[in-house]
């Protein structure tokens, strides 16, 4: 069945819904511009603002004077390994020589070179000594550069500790203003969220629902991202907590609006056929039966049966005869679509009357 809704109707109502539409921009805009505003709200401090200044200058000074030592022994400790690789190449290199001398002057056994051997040996010594000299001087230096470290990450700890007592400082004061902000946010949003459930409740179908959508709308925006971010986290628990209210205050509301239409329903179906029909609205009725659902119980029916005159489920009546040509006809139609004459109520034949199935 097509739809009884006229077309201009249809272009209207898209229009008032693009109208919903802006009317809620332009209040999530200015609550925006408000909200931007929030008086009382102060800006939110660093870490900076926290940290003794004094004891802050001399630990970083302290960090940059141990930093330039430790940098400084690395090179002078650089130069000396060096010159320590160079001295046992000059010492390694000469004995190597001396050995070779020794064992010619072990094959010839010549006196004359007794003062060259003592001279060997001292130089020998002497390189062996400078050797040392070296190797002594880089474990002095490694030595320096493993205190120069340890200066180094004491000054950094100490600088750190000062970040963290400021951290925690500052953490206090961020809970504050979050509270703070929220409790203003609150104060804001939680009437409009009020007024909008009572005109999503009471105004939703009035002449103006374009606004009471628009302002629905808005309401909902307000909650969700001008509050809802700035709800305290304290590990999840708060959040946890406020989505189980919230939950059972939605489903406590579709329970009890289920019940109530049920029992509106059952209500309804216990009233004569004439009574019930003149409460349903023409389009309402023509919308229902175009989904192929009875528009008094609202049950799926099959509109396609030809034997099918009434409801099964309520016993409304679907389909009569125009009381002029006799057509089949929706029962809920103004006129017939056979004859064009205008229908007087449920003229359905004897037949249909005694098998409504």
């Amino acid at each position: 069945m097509a739809g009884s809704r006229r077309l201009p109707e249809t272009w209207f109502r898209r229009g008032l819904w693009l109208i919903a539409v802006l009317f809620a921009a332009f209040l999530i805009g200015l609550g925006g511009l408000v909200v931007d505003k929030l008086p009382g709200v102060a800006p939110v401090p660093t870490l900076d603002s926290f940290v003794d200044r004094a004891q802050a200058e001399r630990a970083d000074a302290a960090i940059k004077q141990a930093q330039t030592q430790q940098e400084d022994v690395g090179a002078q400790l650089e130069t000396a390994r060096l010159q320590l690789k160079a001295r046992s190449t000059a010492y390694r290199n000469a004995r190597e020589s001396f050995n070779d001398w020794v064992a010619t002057r072990t094959a010839t056994a010549q006196a004359s070179q007794d003062a060259e051997l003592v001279a060997r040996t001292r130089a020998l010594d002497t390189l062996k000594t400078a050797e040392r000299d070296a190797q002594t001087a880089v474990d002095t230096l490694e030595s320096k550069q493993l205190d120069a470290q340890r200066a180094v990450q004491a000054a950094r700890t100490a600088r750190v500790a000062l970040d963290v007592t400021a951290g925690e400082q500052l953490a206090s004061i961020q809970r504050s203003q979050e509270l703070k902000v929220f409790g203003i946010r609150l104060a804001l949003t939680l009437p409009l969220l009020a007024i909008g459930g009572w005109l999503f409740v009471r105004q939703r179908k009035s002449t103006w629902w374009p606004f009471v959508w628009g302002f629905i709308f808005f309401a909902l925006f307000a909650f969700f991202v001008e509050l809802v971010p700035y709800l305290p986290d304290y590990g999840g628990y708060v959040r946890y907590l406020v989505g189980i209210v919230l939950t059972i205050l939605i489903g406590r509301y579709a329970i009890v609006s289920l019940q109530r239409y049920l029992a509106r329903q059952k209500a309804e179906e216990q009233l004569p056929d004439e009574q019930r029909r003149k409460t349903l609205s023409y389009d309402l009725a023509q919308a229902r039966l175009a989904k192929s659902v009875c528009p008094g119980c609202e049950r799926a029916v099959k509109l396609d049966d030809p034997t099918r005159d009434f409801c099964v489920h309520c016993g409304i009546c679907l389909f009569d005869h125009c009381g002029t040509c006799k057509t089949r006809k929706n029962a809920f139609a103004h006129f017939c679509h056979q004859c064009g004459a205008r229908s007087t109520g449920v003229n359905a034949d004897p037949q249909s009357q005694a098998n409504p199935a």
